[in-house]
């Protein structure tokens, strides 16, 4: 049994990722804020295996040496960090703390602790607006956001942690993550999300208002936006061999995450209404300023360096979701 220290292991992805963990008898730390997560997802996952639940911020410092000091931590995942890219636009000096100066402390303390394994939570959107599709490793990159831009510096700290002290990393870049566990235990939670399934979920079931199609006249199949969307279970076990693969390497990389197909918004919104048999309300408008037209993955790496493979298509992604968002109504 592995002891894995999960920075933001109650939110969304994290706490998927923490059941991978349980499922294979590791034991979790969880290291969560709760600012934008649920105590009672703690305790879920409580229910499933050898959980411990510390509350803090990865700016504490002293709090991070103390879980280092009292459990036996042989490696760590690492989630925590503000995600909205259009936020990151009016309060980049929010981003950059947590994200960035929040992760020099994070592996400051790991580092000291003697812990050489970490796997970060990166993204796609270090590659910007690539040139042709689907992206893989090797493209160049060029952030978009502030947000995008602290996920890349990220990246180059965890580099010369892993030069001069050999803590060894995984950055894996993910795609768009979206899905609920197929037990319907967890999900995405709407309030904290302005993604577009679950937009499109609470949409459909009238809580809120239609949604948004952000352009018909794209140069895609049907006019509307393409992306990359992943299950979160599938992503949470790309974590899990993330962490097995720097065991048996001992070398850090960076693995793209995604199903390698792109999916539009109406194909989104199409599957939506064949799987919840409604009407899924929306209006056109115009493009969103800064969207990409289409971006997909690559993954051969993932699937070759990893030995990882996406289990779920877009119908269970869409009708796992349909089925959370159902339940917490």
């Amino acid at each position: 049994m592995a002891n894995i220290l999960v920075t933001g292991g109650a939110g969304y992805i994290g706490a998927h990722t923490v059941r991978a963990l349980l499922a294979r008898g590791d034991h979790a730390v969880i290291y969560d804020t709760l600012a934008t997560s649920k105590a009672e997802t703690i305790g879920k996952l409580e229910r499933e295996g050898a959980v411990t639940f510390v509350q803090g911020d990865i700016s504490d410092t002293a709090r991070l040496d103390q879980v280092f000091a009292t459990h036996p931590i042989d490696a760590v995942i690492h989630f925590a960090a503000w995600k909205n890219a259009g936020e990151s636009m009016l309060k980049p000096a929010k981003y950059f703390e947590n994200n960035v100066a929040g992760t020099n402390r994070l592996l400051d303390s790991i580092q000291r602790a003697g812990v050489r394994r970490i796997v970060f939570s990166g993204s796609c959107s270090v590659y910007g607006t690539p040139a042709r599709l689907p992206v893989d490793e090797s493209f160049p990159l060029g952030p978009e956001s502030v947000y995008a831009h602290t996920k890349l510096m990220c990246e180059q700290v965890m580099d010369w942690f892993d030069r001069r002290h050999s803590v060894r990393y995984v950055s894996l870049r993910y795609f768009n993550a979206a899905g609920a566990s197929a037990d319907g235990l967890i999900g995405e939670e709407p309030a904290q999300s302005a993604n577009l399934i679950p937009v499109v979920m609470e949409a459909t079931l009238g809580r809120r208002p239609k949604i948004q199609v952000f352009g018909d006249d794209y140069p895609t199949p049907d006019g509307t936006c393409i992306r990359d969307y992943i299950h979160v279970s599938d992503l949470a076990d790309a974590h899990v061999r993330a962490l097995d693969f720097m065991a048996r390497e001992d070398r850090s990389d960076i693995v793209n995450v995604g199903t390698g197909e792109g999916t539009s918004v109406k194909q989104i919104i199409d599957v939506t209404e064949r799987v919840s048999r409604r009407t899924v309300p929306a209006e056109i408008v115009g493009r969103r300023a800064g969207d990409p037209v289409a971006i997909y993955a690559d993954n051969t790496k993932a699937r070759t360096v990893l030995g990882w493979a996406p289990q779920y298509g877009l119908e269970a992604i869409i009708a796992h979701a349909w089925n959370w968002h159902k339940s917490i109504g």
